[in-house]
C-alpha cells in the first residue's frame, strides 16, 4: 500500500505530461499546416475540401480544449483500476470525437460566412456585429455557467459515468463530457470561424479564454467579463469590419488572386 501510494502522485504528472505533449503536438501541427498552407486569418474554408478541413479542425480543437481538459481526466483516471492508459485514451478519443464532428458543422458555416463576404460585404457585416453580439449574450446566460459548471467540477458526474457498462464505456464517458464542453464553448468557436478558422492569435486567445474560465478559481467572474468584452466588440465591428477576419470583404481579394 505504501508502494502504491507513493507512487500515485507520479502517475499523475504522466497524466498530465502526456496531455500537454499532445496539446503541444497539436500546436506545432496545426501552426505548421497554417504557414505551409500561406492562408492565415481569411473567410471561408479557404479552398479546403470537407475532409481536409474536419481533420484540421480536429487538430485545433486537439491543441485549445486538452489543456483545459486536464482536471476532468485525472478526476477519472483516478476511478480506474486497470488498463489506465487504454482507458485515458479512448476517453480522450470519445472527448475528441464530438468537438471534431462538430467540424462538419463549422464547415458549412465557415463556407456560408466566406460566400456572404465575397457576394453581400454589408450583409457579412451585419452578421459580424451579430455574431460578437450573440456570443456575448450567452456567455451571461444560465446554460452557459450550467455547462462551465460541469467543466469546472466534474466529481458529481464521475458516478453517472462509473455506471456506463460495455467496451466503449470510456468513450461514452469522454464523449459525454464533450457534450457538455461543447455546450460550454460552442459560442467562442463560432468566434473562431468569424475571426478566420486558421488565424493562430485567435486560436491562442480562445484557447487562454477557455482554459481561464475552466481552471481559474474566478472563471465563472471571468466568463461573464468576456460575454460584455464580445457586446463591446460587437459595436466596435461596425466601424472597423476587418477586426472580424471571417467575414470581412478584403479578406476575399488574396484568396482570388491565389486562385481560390
Amino acid at each position: 500500500m505504501k508502494t502504491t501510494a507513493a507512487l500515485e502522485p507520479r502517475h499523475v504528472s504522466i497524466t498530465s505530461l502526456v496531455l500537454a505533449a499532445a496539446a503541444i503536438l497539436a500546436w506545432v501541427v496545426t501552426i505548421s499546416w497554417v504557414r505551409a498552407s500561406d492562408m492565415g486569418a481569411m473567410p471561408g474554408t479557404m479552398g479546403m475540401g470537407l475532409l481536409s478541413f474536419v481533420v484540421m479542425w480536429g487538430l485545433m480543437m486537439a491543441a485549445m480544449m486538452l489543456p483545459s481538459v486536464a482536471p476532468f481526466v485525472l478526476s477519472y483516471r483516478a476511478t480506474l483500476v486497470d488498463h489506465r492508459a487504454a482507458r485515458l485514451t479512448a476517453l480522450a478519443l470519445g472527448y475528441l470525437l464530438i468537438w471534431s464532428a462538430v467540424g462538419v458543422l463549422a464547415y458549412v458555416v465557415a463556407d456560408w460566412f466566406g460566400a456572404l463576404a465575397s457576394d453581400r460585404p454589408n450583409a457579412a457585416q451585419g452578421v459580424a456585429v451579430a455574431t460578437f453580439a450573440l456570443v456575448g449574450l450567452f456567455q451571461l446566460t444560465p446554460l452557459k455557467f450550467r455547462c462551465l459548471s460541469h467543466c469546472r467540477s466534474p466529481l458529481g458526474h464521475l458516478l453517472h459515468y462509473l455506471g456506463f457498462t460495455g467496451r466503449f464505456r470510456d468513450v461514452r464517458a469522454g464523449a459525454s463530457h464533450g457534450w457538455f464542453c461543447l455546450g460550454c464553448c460552442w459560442a467562442l468557436m463560432l468566434l473562431m470561424i468569424a475571426f478566420g478558422v486558421m488565424n493562430v492569435g485567435a486560436m491562442v486567445g480562445l484557447a487562454a479564454v477557455i482554459a481561464i474560465e475552466k481552471l481559474w478559481r474566478h472563471g465563472e467572474t471571468f466568463a461573464r467579463v468576456v460575454g460584455v468584452a464580445c457586446l463591446v466588440f460587437a459595436v466596435v465591428v461596425l466601424f472597423e469590419p476587418g477586426l472580424a477576419p471571417g467575414l470581412d470583404p478584403d479578406g476575399v481579394n488574396p484568396m482570388q488572386n491565389m486562385g481560390m
